[in-house]
């Protein structure tokens, strides 16, 4: 900038001095200048040449893809829109970013790949593995811990203390062939959870526990909570404390597009949004028009 100044106040009466600035495609003529410039002139283009340069680099900021897959409640295509709840935290982080993004739904093999190959700029949820690692930069903050819980109706007396050995007396409900965690899925291998009932779908495992088909409920946490939403039910039932397991899922960048800073910017942004409340914020308006307490 002071190149700029000695520039503009060493030109000649009888010289044309012009100053440019490129700004992505955008070109600047800042001033035609005649005869020398005064100290505060100068300092009058300078404090516009800043602006103009500001403005032009927001104005060109380039849109991000980021691909994720069809994965409700977390991430869904609804009357033509990409909704879900980590839809909405991503949006309001990059919001708060003043990056532009865009979100496409792929398969989530294809997803990956893009990711590996540079030809997408993120993807979201994704867990941590060390082959991933090779080919893209993590984010620090967990976006969505993938958690596994119980249910039971409101009025019920179980409870849990984390030890299966807790809940053998009790009929249990889950989805068949649906997985719930290395502890859980051991816990029923092994027969330390013998009385187990099958439904086709969450939700009609979820109808048979309002019925009192069965004791108790095992699903992924927000899966559950977005049945009971749509059924309009969420007051009849309560999350048992503690949880079974939580993985915790992330927005991975990829290597190829060396999005390390944009990464870092988002870690910082994100840990605001817990801070100030926004995250919880959002999960909660998901799903109640109160918080839910889980039981003890």
């Amino acid at each position: 900038m002071k190149k700029l100044l000695n520039k503009i106040s060493q030109s000649s009466a009888d010289e044309t001095c012009r100053v440019h600035s490129q700004a992505g495609d955008i070109n600047f003529v800042i001033a035609t200048c005649h005869p020398p410039i005064s100290g505060k002139i100068a300092t009058t283009l300078t404090a516009i040449f800043i602006w103009l340069l500001l403005c032009s680099t927001q104005s060109t900021a380039r849109t991000l893809e980021l691909v994720t897959l069809q994965y409700p409640p977390y991430i869904y295509r609804e009357d033509g829109d990409i909704k879900g709840i980590a839809v909405q935290i991503i949006r309001e982080s990059f919001r708060r970013m003043q990056q532009p993004i865009k979100i496409t739904l792929l398969p989530w093999s294809r997803a990956i790949m893009r990711i590996r190959n540079g030809s997408a700029d993120a993807i979201f949820t994704a867990y941590k593995n060390p082959d991933r690692e090779t080919f893209a930069d993590y984010s620090k903050a967990i976006v969505m811990p993938q958690i596994v819980s119980l249910f039971v109706l409101k009025d019920s007396s179980i409870t849990w203390n984390g030890n299966f050995q807790f809940l053998t007396q009790y009929t249990i409900g889950v989805v068949r062939k649906v997985s719930y965690g290395k502890l859980f899925d051991q816990a029923v291998t092994d027969h330390t959870l013998g009385k187990i009932q099958y439904a086709g779908t969450g939700e009609q495992n979820m109808e048979k526990l309002l019925k009192g088909r069965f004791d108790v409920l095992v699903s992924n946490k927000y899966g559950a909570l977005d049945i009971l939403k749509k059924m309009g039910k969420s007051n009849q039932v309560k999350e048992l404390s503690p949880e079974i397991q939580s993985v915790p899922s992330y927005i991975a960048f990829s290597k190829k597009r060396n999005l390390s800073a944009i990464r870092d910017q988002f870690d910082s942004v994100f840990a605001a949004m817990k801070k100030d409340g926004t995250y919880e914020q959002i999960i909660q308006s998901y799903f109640f028009t109160r918080p839910l307490t889980p039981a003890n």
